[in-house]
């Protein structure tokens, strides 16, 4: 059988020096590909490009600060607040490709642009370049096991050929655009830990990087 893999994570895309909101959700407001740092496999994607107006706390989009979605901006705002959409669950500096993965079950990824002293909230003359990982404060959470989103594939999770020996990522449910063909049952550290069902092993990333994943 030919292997296939998944591309892993689909990012959101978050400008913060301007542009506009784009977005698709077939299924559940999730991630094309897993929503998200890099290729995945979801279904849906939302991609807020942002102009930063302000931020809220001393370091914006800092963990556990919470940010809201607009048409053509988003502004870190309190987490009590009628505007908060989603919190940080996980911040980091530099780039995706560079840095930690975000925690499993995050729904999007936004990125965050360097800044220059003009739009620097801390005084320090400067805004490295990082990016937020975000969980929505309701559901629905495509980041979840078969949610059909994030910007990881995960043990629990449902995917279907692409073409080009490639997956994507779809919710289990079957309610999306695509239906499921094959579901990740294991993570492992090699292709020969996986159990005798498997058909299809899928690239998940991490300290067990193989995902085993059987048909539906």
């Amino acid at each position: 059988m030919r292997d296939r893999f998944s591309t892993g994570v689909v990012s959101v895309l978050a400008a913060l020096l301007a542009a506009l909101l784009t977005g698709c959700a077939p299924s559940a407001a999730g991630t094309d590909g897993g929503g998200t740092t890099g290729p995945s496999g979801g279904t849906a994607s939302v991609r807020p490009s942002a102009v930063r107006t302000s931020g809220f706390g001393a370091v914006f989009l800092a963990v556990d600060e919470c940010s809201s979605f607009g048409k053509t901006s988003f502004t870190e705002v309190p987490c009590s607040g009628e505007r908060a959409a989603a919190r940080v669950v996980a911040r980091h500096d530099g780039t995706t490709a560079d840095g930690p993965p975000c925690p499993a079950t995050t729904d999007f990824v936004l990125h965050i642009s360097e800044q220059s002293r003009l739009s620097d909230e801390d005084g320090d003359g400067a805004v490295p370049q990082g990016y937020a990982c975000m969980r929505n404060l309701e559901p629905p959470h495509p980041g979840d096991p078969g949610g059909g989103g994030g910007p990881r594939t995960i043990v629990g999770d449902c995917v279907y050929g692409s073409g080009d020996g490639q997956v994507r990522e779809t919710a289990c449910e079957g309610k999306g655009a695509r239906k499921p063909q094959y579901k990740v049952v294991k993570a492992v550290a090699t292709r020969s830990r996986c159990p005798l069902s498997t058909a299809l092993y899928v690239q998940l990333g991490g300290p067990q990087p193989v995902g085993c994943a059987r048909p539906l």
